[in-house]
């Protein structure tokens, strides 16, 4: 998958992973994806409704070594 911008959110509590989340993707064109790592548990359900709300797709989302990563694709 191409990746625009990789965001590192790890270490961060909410609300901070979708407010960098946000910033970054204005950073990027429509279309493109960001790649988010995360590390607070809560950034699944937030970064899935925050996509959602804003009208952009969570393309894939995976767990591994207690990181979460996202892929959203800009609308």
């Amino acid at each position: 998958m191409d990746v625009a911008k990789i965001l590192n959110a790890k270490g961060l509590a909410c609300p901070m992973p979708i407010v960098k989340t946000k910033k970054a993707i204005g950073e990027i064109n429509s279309g493109e994806v960001l790649e988010v790592h995360a590390t607070d548990q809560g950034a699944k359900s937030d970064l899935t409704a925050w996509a959602k709300s804003g009208g952009h797709q969570l393309l894939k989302d995976t767990e591994e070594d207690n990181v979460l990563k996202f892929w959203i694709k800009k609308a």
